[in-house]
This record gives C-alpha cells, structure tokens and sequence, in this order.
C-alpha cells in the first residue's frame, strides 16, 4: 500500500520560472557590463596634456598661524615675522595652487590689526578656504 502525502495549496501555488528567469538576466547583465568596462580599460588612448596644468606636489594641509598676545606669528612652531610667513605661504600655495587653506588661531587677546595682516596675505595669494579661531 502506498503512502499519498498532502502537500497543500502553498507548494502548489509557488512557481519558480519567473525567479528564476529574472536571476538568469541579471547574471547575463552583469557578464555583457564587465566585460564592457574590460575592454574600456585596455584601449589605446594617446591622453592631451594641458599646458597650465600643475601638479599637486605636497599633501594638502592646513596652514596654521598662530598669533599670540604681543602679535608675534607662529608657523610650525616658529617665530616668524610678517615677511617671513608671506613667504612660507607663497611656498604652500605654490605647492597646492587649488586646495591650500589656513588656518588663523590667535588669542583673545591680540589687536586685530596683526590678524588682519594674515586676512590680508591670505586674500593676496587669493586663498579659497580659511578659518578664524580665538583662544
């Protein structure tokens, strides 16, 4: 004598060929989409050079200034005059024309004309990003 097993409604109801004609598609889309990135990589292109291109040479970072309460400049942990932090930041923005920012840090109690002498050099070398911090 045999055994009849009643599976129910929901096996019967559950059909895969949809599923699985959808993941086929997928696998097929994936396969023609990788191979086209393939064969983008491997052309031959002779690339143009652009004359007024130029480089980016050191890591961009800030330029911090710090300027303490009887106006002296600090950059990197140097004294440094007005002079000589005009051409620390030529040289930083000669090395990263696009990208340099600074930073200006002085204390609360700094007359605001020694600031504004680095706001000064900042937009003489027309620096795009800057910040402004009081201790």
């Amino acid at each position: 004598m045999t055994v009849q097993l009643n599976k129910g409604q929901a096996f019967a109801a559950l059909n895969l060929t949809p599923l699985i004609d959808v993941v086929f598609l997928l696998l097929i889309f994936f396969l023609v989409a990788s191979r086209f990135a393939e064969e983008d990589r491997q052309l031959e292109v002779a690339l143009p050079q652009a004359s007024e291109a130029r480089p980016l040479l050191d890591q961009p970072r800030d330029f911090v200034v710090n300027i303490d309460e009887q106006g002296r400049y600090f950059v990197n942990e140097t004294v440094m005059t007005l002079e000589e932090v005009d051409q620390a930041l030529r040289q930083a923005i000669a090395n990263n024309p696009l990208t340099q920012s600074v930073n200006i840090r002085a204390d609360k109690r700094v007359h605001f004309q020694y600031v504004l002498q680095i706001l000064n050099l900042c937009k003489r070398y027309d620096v795009k990003s800057y910040t402004f911090d009081t201790e």
